[in-house]
Protein backbone atom coordinates (compact mmCIF):
# COMPACT_ATOMS: atom_id res chain seq x y z
CA UNK A 1 0.00 0.00 0.00
CA UNK A 2 1.27 3.38 -0.68
CA UNK A 3 2.49 5.66 2.11
CA UNK A 4 1.89 8.91 -0.10
CA UNK A 5 -1.20 11.46 1.30
CA UNK A 6 -4.66 10.23 -0.60
CA UNK A 7 -6.36 13.01 0.96
CA UNK A 8 -5.09 16.39 1.65
CA UNK A 9 -6.14 19.97 1.46
CA UNK A 10 -3.70 22.98 -0.23
CA UNK A 11 -4.57 26.38 1.21
CA UNK A 12 -8.06 26.07 2.26
CA UNK A 13 -9.70 29.28 3.37
CA UNK A 14 -13.76 28.89 4.23
CA UNK A 15 -16.15 31.52 5.72
CA UNK A 16 -20.28 31.01 6.25
CA UNK A 17 -22.05 33.48 4.46
CA UNK A 18 -22.19 35.81 8.02
CA UNK A 19 -18.37 36.12 7.35
CA UNK A 20 -17.59 33.78 10.27
CA UNK A 21 -14.39 32.01 9.41
CA UNK A 22 -13.80 28.55 10.02
CA UNK A 23 -10.46 28.20 8.17
CA UNK A 24 -7.84 30.29 6.75
CA UNK A 25 -4.90 28.80 4.86
CA UNK A 26 -5.60 25.59 5.99
CA UNK A 27 -3.14 22.38 5.29
CA UNK A 28 -3.81 18.86 5.43
CA UNK A 29 -2.10 15.00 4.35
CA UNK A 30 -3.83 12.40 5.21
CA UNK A 31 -2.50 8.85 4.48
CA UNK A 32 -3.58 5.12 4.31
CA UNK A 33 -4.96 3.57 7.44
CA UNK A 34 -7.72 4.86 9.85
CA UNK A 35 -7.31 8.76 11.66
CA UNK A 36 -9.62 9.78 14.38
CA UNK A 37 -10.15 13.99 13.70
CA UNK A 38 -11.21 15.51 17.35
CA UNK A 39 -11.25 18.69 18.70
CA UNK A 40 -13.80 20.68 20.88
CA UNK A 41 -17.69 21.50 19.65
CA UNK A 42 -17.00 24.32 16.88
CA UNK A 43 -13.68 23.78 15.76
CA UNK A 44 -14.77 22.83 12.44
CA UNK A 45 -14.60 18.97 11.92
CA UNK A 46 -17.61 18.08 10.42
CA UNK A 47 -17.59 21.17 8.32
CA UNK A 48 -13.90 20.03 7.19
CA UNK A 49 -15.76 16.33 6.64
CA UNK A 50 -17.91 18.10 4.21
CA UNK A 51 -15.42 20.29 2.25
CA UNK A 52 -13.33 17.07 2.06
CA UNK A 53 -16.31 15.32 0.64
CA UNK A 54 -17.73 18.26 -1.68
CA UNK A 55 -20.59 19.08 0.26
CA UNK A 56 -19.65 22.73 0.99
CA UNK A 57 -17.39 24.78 -1.47
CA UNK A 58 -14.11 26.24 -0.40
CA UNK A 59 -13.84 29.86 -0.40
CA UNK A 60 -10.12 29.71 -1.24
CA UNK A 61 -8.00 27.06 -1.64
CA UNK A 62 -8.96 23.32 -2.69
CA UNK A 63 -8.72 20.32 -1.62
CA UNK A 64 -7.95 16.39 -3.55
CA UNK A 65 -8.39 12.88 -3.34
CA UNK A 66 -7.15 9.84 -4.85
CA UNK A 67 -9.48 7.89 -5.89
CA UNK A 68 -13.48 8.19 -4.79
CA UNK A 69 -14.66 9.52 -1.86
CA UNK A 70 -17.42 7.58 0.52
CA UNK A 71 -18.91 10.00 2.95
CA UNK A 72 -21.41 9.26 6.01
CA UNK A 73 -22.98 12.66 6.96
CA UNK A 74 -24.04 13.15 11.20
CA UNK A 75 -27.69 12.85 11.01
CA UNK A 76 -28.60 12.63 7.49
CA UNK A 77 -31.84 10.85 7.01
CA UNK A 78 -33.07 8.45 4.30
CA UNK A 79 -36.77 9.08 2.41
CA UNK A 80 -38.90 6.47 4.50
CA UNK A 81 -40.30 5.57 1.10
CA UNK A 82 -37.04 4.04 -0.61
CA UNK A 83 -37.08 0.53 -0.37
CA UNK A 84 -33.54 -0.74 1.12
CA UNK A 85 -32.61 -2.16 -2.24
CA UNK A 86 -32.81 1.76 -3.24
CA UNK A 87 -30.94 2.80 -0.30
CA UNK A 88 -27.87 0.44 -1.00
CA UNK A 89 -27.62 1.92 -4.62
CA UNK A 90 -28.20 -1.49 -6.61
CA UNK A 91 -31.80 -1.12 -7.07
CA UNK A 92 -31.31 -0.73 -11.51
CA UNK A 93 -28.57 -2.89 -11.17
CA UNK A 94 -30.76 -6.15 -9.38
CA UNK A 95 -33.79 -4.87 -11.49
CA UNK A 96 -31.75 -5.56 -14.87
CA UNK A 97 -30.19 -9.05 -13.02
CA UNK A 98 -34.03 -10.26 -12.46
CA UNK A 99 -34.73 -9.06 -16.37
CA UNK A 100 -31.78 -10.80 -17.81
CA UNK A 101 -32.67 -14.16 -15.47
CA UNK A 102 -36.62 -14.02 -16.71
CA UNK A 103 -35.12 -13.94 -20.44
CA UNK A 104 -34.71 -10.31 -21.55
CA UNK A 105 -31.40 -10.14 -23.01
CA UNK A 106 -31.68 -6.17 -23.92
CA UNK A 107 -29.01 -4.11 -24.28
CA UNK A 108 -29.52 -1.95 -21.55
CA UNK A 109 -29.99 -4.21 -19.14
CA UNK A 110 -26.42 -5.75 -19.65
CA UNK A 111 -25.01 -2.32 -19.52
CA UNK A 112 -27.00 -1.33 -16.00
CA UNK A 113 -25.02 -4.84 -15.14
CA UNK A 114 -21.70 -3.74 -16.24
CA UNK A 115 -19.34 -6.51 -13.98
CA UNK A 116 -21.37 -6.37 -11.22
CA UNK A 117 -23.18 -10.13 -11.30
CA UNK A 118 -23.03 -10.78 -7.93
CA UNK A 119 -24.42 -7.06 -6.37
CA UNK A 120 -27.04 -9.09 -4.58
CA UNK A 121 -25.24 -11.63 -2.78
CA UNK A 122 -22.62 -8.98 -2.36
CA UNK A 123 -25.49 -6.86 -0.72
CA UNK A 124 -26.38 -9.41 1.64
CA UNK A 125 -23.17 -10.26 2.31
CA UNK A 126 -22.62 -6.61 3.64
CA UNK A 127 -26.15 -6.88 5.38
CA UNK A 128 -25.44 -9.69 7.30
CA UNK A 129 -21.53 -8.16 8.07
CA UNK A 130 -23.26 -4.96 9.53
CA UNK A 131 -26.05 -7.42 11.21
CA UNK A 132 -28.46 -6.32 9.37
CA UNK A 133 -29.16 -9.71 7.43
CA UNK A 134 -32.86 -9.88 8.78
CA UNK A 135 -33.37 -6.52 6.73
CA UNK A 136 -34.71 -7.81 3.63
CA UNK A 137 -34.03 -5.99 0.00
CA UNK A 138 -37.49 -5.41 -0.66
CA UNK A 139 -38.77 -3.69 2.12
CA UNK A 140 -39.09 -0.12 2.92
CA UNK A 141 -37.21 2.50 5.02
CA UNK A 142 -39.57 3.48 7.26
CA UNK A 143 -39.73 -0.50 8.84
CA UNK A 144 -36.31 -0.11 9.89
CA UNK A 145 -35.34 1.67 13.25
CA UNK A 146 -33.03 5.12 12.62
CA UNK A 147 -29.92 2.90 13.82
CA UNK A 148 -30.43 0.83 11.44
CA UNK A 149 -30.57 3.58 8.91
CA UNK A 150 -27.33 4.44 9.50
CA UNK A 151 -26.41 0.96 9.10
CA UNK A 152 -28.08 0.73 5.67
CA UNK A 153 -26.20 4.46 4.63
CA UNK A 154 -22.76 2.48 6.05
CA UNK A 155 -23.49 -0.60 4.04
CA UNK A 156 -24.48 1.40 0.69
CA UNK A 157 -21.06 3.19 1.22
CA UNK A 158 -19.20 -0.48 1.72
CA UNK A 159 -21.06 -1.41 -1.33
CA UNK A 160 -19.24 1.14 -3.36
CA UNK A 161 -16.05 0.18 -2.63
CA UNK A 162 -14.44 4.07 -1.71
CA UNK A 163 -10.63 4.73 -1.74
CA UNK A 164 -11.74 7.03 0.77
CA UNK A 165 -14.19 6.81 3.70
CA UNK A 166 -15.45 9.85 5.62
CA UNK A 167 -17.73 9.06 9.02
CA UNK A 168 -19.13 11.84 11.05
CA UNK A 169 -20.35 10.76 14.15
CA UNK A 170 -21.48 7.22 12.87
CA UNK A 171 -22.36 5.68 15.92
CA UNK A 172 -24.93 8.41 17.08
CA UNK A 173 -28.28 6.45 17.67
CA UNK A 174 -26.96 2.88 17.31
CA UNK A 175 -27.54 0.33 20.22
CA UNK A 176 -24.27 -1.17 21.72
CA UNK A 177 -25.27 -4.26 19.20
CA UNK A 178 -24.90 -2.05 16.44
CA UNK A 179 -22.07 -0.15 17.42
CA UNK A 180 -20.39 -3.25 17.44
CA UNK A 181 -20.76 -4.34 14.56
CA UNK A 182 -19.54 -0.92 12.85
CA UNK A 183 -16.68 -1.26 15.17
CA UNK A 184 -16.11 -4.64 13.29
CA UNK A 185 -16.49 -2.03 9.81
CA UNK A 186 -14.05 0.32 11.03
CA UNK A 187 -11.56 -2.21 12.26
CA UNK A 188 -11.44 -4.34 8.85
CA UNK A 189 -10.73 -1.25 6.74
CA UNK A 190 -8.05 -0.97 4.85
CA UNK A 191 -8.27 2.01 3.09
CA UNK A 192 -8.21 5.93 4.03
CA UNK A 193 -10.63 6.52 6.84
CA UNK A 194 -11.23 9.47 8.49
CA UNK A 195 -14.00 9.37 11.32
CA UNK A 196 -15.33 12.41 13.63
CA UNK A 197 -16.36 10.66 17.16
CA UNK A 198 -16.53 11.54 20.42
CA UNK A 199 -17.08 7.56 20.83
CA UNK A 200 -14.26 6.37 23.02
CA UNK A 201 -13.91 2.68 21.98
CA UNK A 202 -14.32 3.76 17.99
CA UNK A 203 -11.50 5.69 18.77
CA UNK A 204 -9.68 3.52 19.98
CA UNK A 205 -9.31 1.67 16.94
CA UNK A 206 -7.49 4.31 15.08
CA UNK A 207 -4.03 4.37 13.82
CA UNK A 208 -3.67 7.62 14.58
CA UNK A 209 -5.38 11.16 16.16
CA UNK A 210 -5.48 14.32 14.46
CA UNK A 211 -6.49 17.03 16.76
CA UNK A 212 -8.08 20.22 15.10
CA UNK A 213 -7.36 23.09 17.03
CA UNK A 214 -7.56 27.28 15.98
CA UNK A 215 -7.20 26.69 12.49
CA UNK A 216 -4.51 23.89 12.65
CA UNK A 217 -4.27 20.34 12.91
CA UNK A 218 -1.40 18.59 15.22
CA UNK A 219 -0.88 14.95 14.61
CA UNK A 220 -0.77 12.47 17.16
CA UNK A 221 0.21 8.41 16.69
CA UNK A 222 -1.48 5.76 18.53
CA UNK A 223 -5.28 5.45 19.27
CA UNK A 224 -7.47 7.66 21.93
CA UNK A 225 -5.55 6.24 24.42
CA UNK A 226 -2.69 7.16 24.11
CA UNK A 227 -3.44 10.87 22.28
CA UNK A 228 -5.00 11.32 26.06
CA UNK A 229 -1.46 9.98 27.96
CA UNK A 230 0.34 11.93 25.12
CA UNK A 231 -1.97 15.45 25.70
CA UNK A 232 -1.40 14.65 29.94
CA UNK A 233 2.30 14.75 29.32
CA UNK A 234 2.01 17.76 27.11
CA UNK A 235 -0.33 19.46 29.49
CA UNK A 236 2.07 19.24 32.60
CA UNK A 237 5.30 20.38 30.60
CA UNK A 238 3.33 23.27 29.85
CA UNK A 239 1.73 24.00 33.11
CA UNK A 240 5.48 23.45 34.35
CA UNK A 241 6.65 26.00 31.62
CA UNK A 242 3.84 28.77 32.88
CA UNK A 243 5.20 28.19 36.47
CA UNK A 244 8.60 28.96 35.39
CA UNK A 245 7.93 32.14 33.15
CA UNK A 246 6.15 33.39 36.05
CA UNK A 247 9.03 33.27 38.08
CA UNK A 248 10.68 35.05 35.40
CA UNK A 249 8.72 37.64 35.16
CA UNK A 250 8.90 38.24 38.89
CA UNK A 251 12.20 38.19 39.18
CA UNK A 252 12.24 40.75 36.08
CA UNK A 253 10.06 43.39 37.91
CA UNK A 254 12.53 42.71 41.17
CA UNK A 255 15.68 43.40 39.21
CA UNK A 256 13.83 46.48 36.94
CA UNK A 257 12.87 47.98 40.51
CA UNK A 258 15.80 47.48 42.55
CA UNK A 259 18.19 48.90 39.30
CA UNK A 260 15.40 51.75 39.90
CA UNK A 261 16.38 52.31 43.50
CA UNK A 262 20.53 52.31 42.81
CA UNK A 263 19.47 54.69 40.20
CA UNK A 264 17.79 57.14 42.02
CA UNK A 265 20.97 56.83 44.35
CA UNK A 266 23.30 57.30 42.38
CA UNK A 267 21.04 60.93 40.98
CA UNK A 268 20.64 62.07 44.97
CA UNK A 269 24.45 61.72 45.24
CA UNK A 270 24.81 63.69 42.18
CA UNK A 271 22.77 66.25 42.85
CA UNK A 272 24.33 66.65 46.75
CA UNK A 273 27.68 67.02 45.12
CA UNK A 274 26.17 69.97 42.40
CA UNK A 275 24.71 71.54 45.68
CA UNK A 276 28.04 71.59 47.41
CA UNK A 277 30.20 72.25 44.70
CA UNK A 278 32.62 69.85 45.79
CA UNK A 279 34.00 69.21 42.04
CA UNK A 280 34.60 71.75 39.00
CA UNK A 281 31.47 72.29 36.79
CA UNK A 282 32.45 70.92 34.17
CA UNK A 283 33.34 67.32 35.66
CA UNK A 284 30.11 67.23 37.37
CA UNK A 285 28.29 68.23 33.89
CA UNK A 286 30.05 65.43 32.47
CA UNK A 287 29.24 62.76 35.37
CA UNK A 288 25.03 63.98 35.19
CA UNK A 289 25.48 63.31 31.48
CA UNK A 290 27.33 60.04 31.68
CA UNK A 291 24.46 59.09 34.58
CA UNK A 292 21.51 59.74 32.18
CA UNK A 293 23.06 57.70 29.67
CA UNK A 294 23.70 54.84 31.86
CA UNK A 295 19.61 55.06 33.74
CA UNK A 296 18.41 54.68 30.56
CA UNK A 297 20.42 52.20 29.42
CA UNK A 298 19.73 50.43 32.94
CA UNK A 299 15.93 50.92 32.16
CA UNK A 300 16.13 50.20 28.71
CA UNK A 301 17.21 46.51 29.09
CA UNK A 302 15.83 45.53 32.40
CA UNK A 303 12.18 46.89 30.97
CA UNK A 304 13.15 45.16 27.49
CA UNK A 305 13.91 42.05 30.00
CA UNK A 306 10.74 42.23 31.34
CA UNK A 307 9.03 42.51 28.23
CA UNK A 308 10.42 39.49 26.77
CA UNK A 309 9.68 37.93 30.21
CA UNK A 310 5.75 38.43 30.26
CA UNK A 311 5.75 37.27 26.29
CA UNK A 312 7.43 33.86 27.26
CA UNK A 313 4.81 33.83 29.80
CA UNK A 314 2.27 34.62 27.17
CA UNK A 315 3.56 31.66 25.28
CA UNK A 316 3.23 29.19 28.30
CA UNK A 317 -0.46 30.43 29.10
CA UNK A 318 -1.37 30.05 25.46
CA UNK A 319 0.06 26.31 25.23
CA UNK A 320 -1.93 25.29 28.42
CA UNK A 321 -5.11 24.04 27.05
CA UNK A 322 -8.27 25.97 28.46
CA UNK A 323 -11.15 23.73 28.05
CA UNK A 324 -13.24 25.01 30.57
CA UNK A 325 -15.65 22.85 32.91
CA UNK A 326 -18.82 23.43 34.46
CA UNK A 327 -18.97 24.12 37.92
CA UNK A 328 -22.23 24.37 39.55
CA UNK A 329 -23.90 23.65 42.76
CA UNK A 330 -27.58 22.57 42.36
CA UNK A 331 -29.49 22.19 46.39
CA UNK A 332 -32.50 22.97 45.13
CA UNK A 333 -32.84 19.67 43.25
CA UNK A 334 -32.49 17.50 46.03
CA UNK A 335 -34.65 15.14 47.00
CA UNK A 336 -34.33 12.61 50.22
CA UNK A 337 -33.17 9.14 49.76
CA UNK A 338 -36.33 6.91 50.00
CA UNK A 339 -38.99 9.90 48.31
CA UNK A 340 -40.94 8.93 45.25
CA UNK A 341 -40.47 10.57 42.33
CA UNK A 342 -41.75 7.86 39.55
CA UNK A 343 -44.57 5.36 39.34
CA UNK A 344 -45.56 3.50 36.23
CA UNK A 345 -48.13 1.08 37.05
CA UNK A 346 -49.18 -1.86 34.31
CA UNK A 347 -48.19 0.74 31.37
CA UNK A 348 -48.29 -0.04 28.11
CA UNK A 349 -46.81 1.96 25.49
CA UNK A 350 -47.61 2.72 21.84
CA UNK A 351 -45.79 0.84 19.46
CA UNK A 352 -45.81 -2.61 21.58
CA UNK A 353 -43.36 -2.10 25.11
CA UNK A 354 -44.66 -2.60 28.43
CA UNK A 355 -44.10 -1.93 32.07
CA UNK A 356 -45.96 -4.88 33.58
CA UNK A 357 -46.95 -4.58 37.39
CA UNK A 358 -45.71 -1.49 39.31
CA UNK A 359 -42.67 0.37 38.58
CA UNK A 360 -41.31 2.93 41.30
CA UNK A 361 -37.99 4.78 41.17
CA UNK A 362 -37.14 6.93 44.44
CA UNK A 363 -35.35 9.72 44.82
CA UNK A 364 -32.07 10.37 44.30
CA UNK A 365 -31.38 7.10 42.19
CA UNK A 366 -29.93 7.49 39.06
CA UNK A 367 -31.30 5.02 36.03
CA UNK A 368 -29.69 3.87 33.51
CA UNK A 369 -32.83 3.08 30.71
CA UNK A 370 -31.07 0.71 28.11
CA UNK A 371 -32.20 -1.02 25.15
CA UNK A 372 -32.07 -2.32 21.64
CA UNK A 373 -32.81 0.47 18.54
CA UNK A 374 -36.37 0.71 18.41
CA UNK A 375 -37.24 -0.80 21.65
CA UNK A 376 -39.53 2.36 22.61
CA UNK A 377 -37.05 4.14 25.01
CA UNK A 378 -37.53 7.63 23.69
CA UNK A 379 -41.33 6.59 24.06
CA UNK A 380 -41.68 5.85 27.25
CA UNK A 381 -39.51 8.98 28.27
CA UNK A 382 -42.19 11.01 26.46
CA UNK A 383 -45.18 9.62 27.95
CA UNK A 384 -43.43 9.79 31.24
CA UNK A 385 -43.21 13.64 30.13
CA UNK A 386 -46.60 14.14 29.26
CA UNK A 387 -45.63 14.15 25.70
CA UNK A 388 -47.72 11.09 24.54
CA UNK A 389 -50.76 9.46 26.02
CA UNK A 390 -50.29 5.90 27.60
CA UNK A 391 -52.15 3.22 25.59
CA UNK A 392 -53.21 2.25 28.83
CA UNK A 393 -51.77 2.10 32.50
CA UNK A 394 -50.13 4.84 34.40
CA UNK A 395 -47.18 7.30 34.17
CA UNK A 396 -47.18 9.48 37.48
CA UNK A 397 -44.58 12.11 37.94
CA UNK A 398 -44.05 12.75 41.50
CA UNK A 399 -41.95 15.66 41.56
CA UNK A 400 -41.27 18.86 38.91
CA UNK A 401 -39.90 16.90 35.88
CA UNK A 402 -37.97 18.32 33.06
CA UNK A 403 -37.28 15.95 29.52
CA UNK A 404 -34.73 16.71 27.46
CA UNK A 405 -35.26 14.86 24.15
CA UNK A 406 -32.35 14.18 21.38
CA UNK A 407 -33.38 16.63 18.89
CA UNK A 408 -32.60 19.57 21.67
CA UNK A 409 -35.92 21.53 20.69
CA UNK A 410 -36.83 23.26 24.29
CA UNK A 411 -35.29 26.49 23.50
CA UNK A 412 -36.49 29.02 21.21
CA UNK A 413 -33.91 30.12 18.34
CA UNK A 414 -34.67 33.38 18.26
CA UNK A 415 -34.10 34.05 21.80
CA UNK A 416 -30.57 34.64 23.42
CA UNK A 417 -29.50 32.41 25.70
CA UNK A 418 -30.25 34.16 28.86
CA UNK A 419 -33.87 35.12 27.84
CA UNK A 420 -34.32 31.30 27.25
CA UNK A 421 -33.75 30.74 30.57
CA UNK A 422 -35.85 33.63 31.69
CA UNK A 423 -38.51 31.56 29.79
CA UNK A 424 -38.05 28.64 32.70
CA UNK A 425 -37.35 30.53 35.67
CA UNK A 426 -39.41 33.79 35.42
CA UNK A 427 -39.24 34.71 38.67
CA UNK A 428 -35.22 34.88 38.80
CA UNK A 429 -33.59 38.55 38.28
CA UNK A 430 -31.11 39.17 35.15
CA UNK A 431 -28.11 39.10 37.52
CA UNK A 432 -28.88 36.10 39.10
CA UNK A 433 -29.77 33.85 35.69
CA UNK A 434 -26.42 35.42 34.51
CA UNK A 435 -24.09 34.40 37.38
CA UNK A 436 -25.74 30.78 36.94
CA UNK A 437 -25.24 31.24 33.05
CA UNK A 438 -21.23 31.85 33.83
CA UNK A 439 -21.12 28.64 35.38
CA UNK A 440 -22.00 27.02 32.23
CA UNK A 441 -19.46 28.50 30.51
CA UNK A 442 -21.78 31.41 28.84
CA UNK A 443 -20.02 34.27 30.54
CA UNK A 444 -20.87 38.29 29.27
CA UNK A 445 -21.84 38.96 25.46
CA UNK A 446 -21.62 34.60 24.91
CA UNK A 447 -25.55 34.80 27.21
CA UNK A 448 -27.05 37.07 24.91
CA UNK A 449 -26.37 34.93 21.29
CA UNK A 450 -28.89 33.71 19.93
CA UNK A 451 -29.68 30.29 20.09
CA UNK A 452 -29.79 29.37 16.44
CA UNK A 453 -26.22 30.27 16.21
CA UNK A 454 -24.98 27.79 18.57
CA UNK A 455 -22.81 24.81 17.96
CA UNK A 456 -24.55 21.44 18.60
CA UNK A 457 -22.33 21.39 21.96
CA UNK A 458 -23.39 24.61 23.00
CA UNK A 459 -26.94 23.90 22.23
CA UNK A 460 -27.03 21.06 24.93
CA UNK A 461 -24.86 23.24 27.03
CA UNK A 462 -28.02 25.76 27.12
CA UNK A 463 -30.51 23.60 27.21
CA UNK A 464 -29.24 21.31 30.35
CA UNK A 465 -28.56 25.33 31.58
CA UNK A 466 -32.13 25.99 31.21
CA UNK A 467 -33.89 22.95 32.83
CA UNK A 468 -31.18 22.60 35.60
CA UNK A 469 -32.13 26.61 36.75
CA UNK A 470 -35.96 25.92 36.22
CA UNK A 471 -38.50 27.41 38.85
CA UNK A 472 -39.16 25.10 40.62
CA UNK A 473 -36.20 23.50 40.63
CA UNK A 474 -36.56 19.29 38.61
CA UNK A 475 -36.21 16.89 41.27
CA UNK A 476 -36.24 14.37 38.25
CA UNK A 477 -34.32 14.89 35.13
CA UNK A 478 -34.99 12.85 32.17
CA UNK A 479 -31.94 12.91 29.38
CA UNK A 480 -32.40 11.15 25.73
CA UNK A 481 -28.99 10.16 24.23
CA UNK A 482 -27.49 13.25 26.04
CA UNK A 483 -23.89 12.69 24.47
CA UNK A 484 -24.49 12.23 20.91
CA UNK A 485 -22.89 15.06 18.59
CA UNK A 486 -20.89 15.71 21.77
CA UNK A 487 -17.21 16.37 21.69
CA UNK A 488 -15.06 14.42 24.61
CA UNK A 489 -14.64 17.73 26.28
CA UNK A 490 -18.46 18.01 26.15
CA UNK A 491 -19.35 15.12 27.83
CA UNK A 492 -16.97 15.74 30.59
CA UNK A 493 -18.59 19.48 30.73
CA UNK A 494 -22.22 16.87 30.89
CA UNK A 495 -20.53 14.76 33.89
CA UNK A 496 -19.62 17.50 35.59
CA UNK A 497 -23.14 19.24 35.94
CA UNK A 498 -24.96 16.02 36.36
CA UNK A 499 -22.10 15.25 39.26
CA UNK A 500 -23.69 18.45 40.92
CA UNK A 501 -27.61 17.82 40.42
CA UNK A 502 -28.79 16.41 43.33
CA UNK A 503 -32.03 14.91 41.82
CA UNK A 504 -33.43 11.65 40.70
CA UNK A 505 -31.98 11.14 37.00
CA UNK A 506 -33.29 8.49 33.78
CA UNK A 507 -30.50 8.59 31.37
CA UNK A 508 -31.44 6.60 28.13
CA UNK A 509 -28.13 6.08 26.03
CA UNK A 510 -26.25 3.16 24.25
CA UNK A 511 -22.72 5.39 25.62
CA UNK A 512 -21.90 2.33 28.91
CA UNK A 513 -18.55 4.47 30.06
CA UNK A 514 -20.57 7.97 30.19
CA UNK A 515 -23.34 6.23 32.07
CA UNK A 516 -20.91 4.38 33.93
CA UNK A 517 -19.18 7.79 34.88
CA UNK A 518 -21.91 9.82 36.17
CA UNK A 519 -22.55 7.21 39.36
CA UNK A 520 -24.91 4.64 37.87
CA UNK A 521 -27.32 2.90 40.43
CA UNK A 522 -30.13 0.90 38.69
CA UNK A 523 -30.06 -0.30 35.47
CA UNK A 524 -33.15 -0.75 33.44
CA UNK A 525 -33.69 -2.75 29.90
CA UNK A 526 -36.19 -1.93 27.77
CA UNK A 527 -36.72 -4.97 25.29
CA UNK A 528 -40.53 -4.98 24.90
CA UNK A 529 -41.13 -5.51 28.71
CA UNK A 530 -39.70 -3.16 31.00
CA UNK A 531 -37.34 -5.25 33.99
CA UNK A 532 -33.77 -4.60 36.07
CA UNK A 533 -30.69 -5.51 34.47
CA UNK A 534 -27.18 -5.11 35.08
CA UNK A 535 -23.83 -3.33 33.46
CA UNK A 536 -22.48 -7.03 32.84
CA UNK A 537 -25.63 -7.96 30.89
CA UNK A 538 -25.68 -4.69 28.87
CA UNK A 539 -22.02 -4.99 27.95
CA UNK A 540 -22.50 -8.65 26.69
CA UNK A 541 -25.44 -7.14 24.45
CA UNK A 542 -29.17 -7.30 25.12
CA UNK A 543 -31.22 -9.74 23.03
CA UNK A 544 -33.48 -7.89 20.41
CA UNK A 545 -37.29 -7.66 20.02
CA UNK A 546 -37.52 -10.44 18.12
CA UNK A 547 -35.19 -12.79 20.24
CA UNK A 548 -37.18 -11.46 23.48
Amino acid sequence: MSTSPQLTCSALSFAWPDGSVVFEDFQLAVGPGRTGLVGVNGSGKSTLLKLLAGALTPTGGKTNAVGEIGYLPQDAALDTGLRVDQALGIAAARAALLAVEAGDARAEHFAAIGDDWDVEERSRATLDQLGLGHIGLDRTIGEVSGGECVLLRLAALLLARPSVLLLDEPTNNLDLYARGRLYEAVDAWSGVLVVVSHDRELLDLVDRIADLRDGEVTWYGGNFSAYEEALAVEQEASIRMVRVAESDVQRQKRELADAQVKLARRKRYGQKMWDTKREPKTIMQERKRQAQVSAGKHRIMHTAKLAEARIRLDEAVEAVRDDDEIRIELPATQVHSGIGVLRLFELELRYGARATGEFAIHGPERIALVGRNGAGKTTLLRTVAGELAPVSGEAEALVPTRFLPQRLDVLDDALGVAANVKRFAPAATDNEIRARLARFLFRGARANQPVGTLSGGERFRASLAALLLAQPAPRLLMLDEPTNNLDLASVRALTGALGAYRGALVVASHDVPFLESIGITRWLALDGELRDTTVEEVRVGLPSRDQS
